[in-house]
């Protein structure tokens, strides 16, 4: 290879990574050399990734931008190996619950990773409702998806994230900082040559409904009713065919054959006055739902001096859901203005404001109220526009046209007339002074904030299942936090010694507020006021707010650059602790060496070969108000009732130990890498809430027991197969594998289970010594010795009142794989992602199973007089077993053997894969492009979620999760919305 040099040039491209290079070199077309990535890592500090005892992996803001989403950190699936994106398939707004390397906390909701904007955390709190998924016949409401904080943030202002893994990478920031940290760095504006840069990105894009269940259209309404002449018949209302068949939810009916019958008649709105065909709608749930589309359009500007970097962006979203009446307007702004006031005085000043605005988004669970409820219970002899009207005749606003069920909401009811509206506006921004007293030594100051001001509004016309009088709700909710760091750092060398060390503190505080009011019953209908409640409740605001103050330091040291060692230690004084263990320590170490330097194993075909550990000490604290007695507000006006949770003054925090280890390679010119890593963490004094003896006069109460162990191993492997001057393929993969096991309980539990958490009362996340975390309990089949299920004698299954181990939420391993093709001024990627193992419970399954919905429902619908006989056997007076002899009803049959309670007949295999993305770009010829006087032009096709591969999944999307309130519980599916496939066209133009 043939070189030619006059001098090194130490390039910085955006301030993130460094290539030392030659200029003039030439070199060969194939070869990546000397790349010394740097990554920013806690506090924001910027870090050579080599020097690093611990994983941190960067994804460039390409990515966020490519595949346009609702909410950006979606495109982080599959990309980075231990990392999971939970969303609860509630909506375009698409709150998402980032885990990495796993579950270590029995508390489900405290198990997230901590997302730092620019150095400052995002306070992350969640309202929901203060409603169940699961709520039928409760008279109650349902959750609603109103998204998290950070899914606001502007994906075309994302520079790049830093995903910090395992509580080593985030000890500096503390007990948020457990689980990792995903460190966002947002775009500064760094024009070349000064001169003013334009940005222009314009997105159209399209969802579709990805996966259908597999419904059945070849028996229509009923329960195997026969008129006198022994034929099953059906009949809306009394006719002469026979008594009301019409009311029933279940498709036990007659099979669809050319028969009338006679039926609903939506112009007398009632029964018809001729038979009609009986014939099934087979569109009668898919034509409800649409096209959704989303338009976005995003202008930066920015310019930059030897002194100061200016940028400004302004988005506006526009996006319209698949479901009718139902999607979001977002408008984003940002501000970054970077300035060297001299040699030693730099600030950094960093705003963003997001405003989102919906007259209304949609509901999930399994409620009268949700669609989803509406789709299980949608008949094959329903047409869909039976329901459009919406009202009866001159009974607008008073009554509803739903004419099978009163407990079953018309579909456009809940979509145009049941609406959930926000107003919400978000801001966050910093400012980052630093002073440099010597080239050597520097302090760093340091304040952000974070405030959301968020209206909700909840309406509910009259006639609807659970508010017949109608029901209107106004929440208003204030979050406010406030963060302030200082820290002073010293580096220099001495010899062949490097030495870095940082020392500072941080003040952090938290107000939290929310007004509620509820009119329940409305004097006039279809006017939401709260002043035309005919009942009002209003609950007080109550706070939550809390104070941390920490004090941390860092030292970092190298020797001759291939022997690195950081050691940090941090101590927090939390205001939700006892004033004797609010103070709490702990420190980490972490070490890398070079082995391909230390050995000089350099050459042309093994490049570097990296070996570093890590071992830390975490602490966590707990909610606030949870030390001394307290009242909390109730719905009777100026009203106070006691907590249903017993305080604990004497609470201490939890802590984590983490250890791993790992190494990393690269080969062949660079063009071939690979990571590994194995790590294991300890949590105890697990802060959790237990139930209590009622006599007390309180139903739970807050304890520190429990220890989880983590054992965990995560791969990655990075490739240039091909790389020429016009053709390029680039390869990206990694695979990770997660283990947890509880390895104690209190010892009041006597070696009973712990339930963490329980979705309908019939699923339960039992903690048991010996399990793990995401272990799910409820009923399941009674089987004889060789495996056969048992009868009872009246046919139906035997019942157990024992409730067992059934399987577990989480994926025995997850994997993805990305691929880039380039061709001179086209490229393609695509992204595969997905998991093996892992079990979803599914309450739509149970319900469609149970009404004869489903395809699989089909089995036996030809055996004489409606009957089955289930397969299996019956247990003898002895104790032997003989097979199973008894016919049963189908209906019946169905009911019992997919019934609620049973976890098994209702549960599934989660493994999957998806065609995650796909984008061809084109970027147009520089002759074309300077004649339009621009200095980029690009235009990108785009799909995400465009195929889904799964074993035998009857329902939307094996990712399922529930929304309750505000939690996000994975491995449940209760009242699921579609997942969309989403297709669309990106413009991106530069001046």
């Amino acid at each position: 290879m043939r070189k030619e040099t006059q001098k090194l040039l130490l390039l910085s491209v955006l301030g993130l990574v460094s290539v030392n290079m030659a200029a003039q070199q030439q070199v060969k077309k194939d070869t990546v050399k000397n790349i010394e990535e740097v990554v920013v890592t806690a506090l924001g500090i910027k870090r050579q990734d080599k020097s690093l005892g611990y994983v941190a992996e960067k994804v460039n803001g390409e990515e966020f931008t490519k595949t346009q989403n609702n909410n950006w950190a979606q495109a982080l699936e599959g990309k980075v190996a231990g990392l999971k994106i939970q969303t609860a398939g509630a909506g375009p707004l698409g709150s998402a619950k980032i885990t990495l390397r796993g579950s270590a906390s029995m508390n489900m909701d405290n198990n997230q990773a901590l997302i730092v904007v620019d150095g400052v955390p995002l306070g992350g709190t969640n309202t929901g409702t203060g409603n169940a998924a699961y709520g039928a016949g409760t008279g109650g409401d349902l959750p609603v998806d109103f998204g998290n904080n950070f899914n606001s943030i502007n994906p075309d202002d994302i520079e790049s994230v830093t995903v910090l893994k395992g509580a080593t990478a985030g000890a500096l920031y503390g007990s948020r900082g457990m689980h990792g940290a995903i460190m966002i760095t947002t775009k500064s504006g760094k024009s070349k040559n000064g001169k003013v840069s334009v940005t222009f990105n314009s997105n159209t894009s399209f969802d579709s409904v990805l996966h259908w269940p597999d419904y059945q259209y070849e028996y229509g309404q009923g329960t195997l009713q026969k008129n006198t002449a022994g034929q099953y018949y059906y009949s809306y209302g009394a006719s002469p065919d026979g008594v009301n068949t019409g009311s029933t939810s279940s498709a036990f009916g007659p099979k669809f054959n050319g028969q009338s019958f006679f039926q609903y008649d939506p112009t007398v709105e009632g029964q018809s006055l001729q038979k009609q065909e009986w014939k099934p709608y087979r569109n009668n749930i898919k034509d409800f739902w649409e096209v959704g589309t989303t338009y976005a359009n995003n202008l930066s500007i920015e310019s930059s001096t030897e002194k100061t970097a200016f940028r400004a962006s302004l988005n506006y979203t526009k996006n319209n859901w698949m479901m009718p009446n139902t999607g979001f307007d977002r408008f984003n702004g940002a501000l970054s203005i970077d300035h060297h006031a001299n040699d030693k005085l730099h600030i950094v000043t960093k705003f963003a404001y997001n405003s989102t605005e919906s007259d209304n988004l949609p509901a999930t669970g399994y409620n009268n109220q949700s669609i989803s409820y509406f789709m299980i219970f949608q008949n094959p002899n329903v047409d869909l526009n039976w329901y459009k009207p919406i009202w009866k005749n001159g009974q607008n606003q008073i009554d509803q046209i739903h004419p099978f069920s009163s407990f079953i909401d018309n579909p456009y009811l809940i979509a145009y007339e049941m609406l959930n509206g926000v107003n919400k506006k978000f801001i966050t921004g910093n400012v980052t002074a630093t002073y440099k007293f010597t080239k050597n030594f520097d302090v760093m100051l340091r304040s952000g904030l974070e405030i959301t001001d968020e209206e909700r509004t909840t309406k509910r016309p009259y006639s609807s299942a659970n508010y017949l009088q109608g029901y209107y709700r106004e929440q208003h909710i204030n979050n406010s936090e406030f963060n302030t760091d200082i820290l002073f750092s010293y580096k220099n060398n001495f010899g062949k010694f490097g030495f870095n060390a940082s020392a500072g503190g941080n003040l952090r505080y938290n107000e939290y507020t929310l007004n509620d009011y509820r009119a329940t019953g409305l004097k006039i209908p279809g006017l939401y006021e709260l002043t035309n409640g005919i009942s009002l409740l209003t609950r007080v605001p109550q706070p939550r707010d809390k104070e941390m103050n920490s004090l941390y330091g860092l030292a970092s040291l190298n020797y001759d650059n291939v022997w690195f060692l950081d050691l940090t230690a941090r101590n927090d004084w939390s205001s939700a602790l006892p004033k004797a263990d609010r103070s709490y320590f702990y420190p980490s170490a972490a070490t890398s060496l070079i082995l391909s330097d230390i050995f000089n194993l350099k050459s042309n075909n093994f490049n570097f070969w990296k070996l570093r550990a890590s071992w830390s000490m975490v602490g966590s604290d707990t909610d606030p108000y949870n030390l001394l007695q307290t009242y909390n507000t109730s719905d009777f006006n100026n009203s106070a009732e006691v907590a249903s949770i017993y305080f604990n003054p004497n609470l201490k925090p939890e802590m984590n130990t983490n250890i791993e280890a790992g190494m990393d390679f690269s080969f062949l010119k660079n063009r071939l890498t690979y990571g590994v890593t194995i790590y294991e963490s300890n949590t105890k004094n697990q802060i959790i809430t237990v139930p209590t003896l009622i006599e007390t006069g309180y139903s739970n109460r807050i304890i520190n027991a429990g220890e989880i162990r983590n054992r965990g191993i995560e791969m990655t492997l990075g490739a240039y197969p091909v790389k020429t001057q016009n053709f390029s393929w680039n390869v990206n993969a990694n695979w990770s594998m997660n283990r947890n096991k509880i390895l104690s309980l209190p010892g009041e539990f006597n070696g009973e289970p712990y339930t963490m958490s329980s979705v309908g009362g019939v699923v339960f996340f039992n903690a048991v010594v010996g399990g793990s975390l995401g272990d799910m309990y409820g009923a399941k089949l009674q089987r004889s010795p060789d495996g056969q299920v048992i009868y009872g004698s009246d046919g139906l299954t035997a019942k157990s009142t024992k409730i067992e181990y059934v399987g577990n939420a989480y994926a025995k391993w997850r994997g993805g794989l990305q691929n880039t093709f380039k061709y001179k001024n086209v490229s393609f990627s695509f992204s595969l992602d997905g998991q093996y193992g892992g079990m979803v419970y599914s309450q739509s399954h149970h319900k469609m199973s149970e009404q004869g919905k489903l395809e699989h429902t089909l089995a036996g619908r030809d055996n004489p007089n409606g009957t089955i006989v289930g397969a299996g056997v019956i247990q003898n007076a002895d104790g032997s077993f003989s097979a199973n002899t008894k016919a049963v009803a189908l209906h019946t049959y169905y009911g019992d053997y997919y019934r609620r309670a049973n976890i098994e007949t209702n549960s599934f295999d989660a493994s999957f894969i998806k065609l995650r993305e796909a984008t061809i770009t084109y970027d147009f010829p520089q002759d074309i492009v300077r004649n339009l006087k621009m200095s980029n032009l690009s235009l990108s096709l785009y799909g995400r979620n465009l195929l889904m591969w799964t074993k035998n999944f009857p329902l939307f999307d094996p990712e399922a999760a529930t929304l309750n309130d505000s939690s996000i519980t994975p491995g449940v599916e209760v009242g699921q919305l579609p997942t969309a496939r989403t297709i669309g066209i990106q413009l991106n133009a530069k001046f």
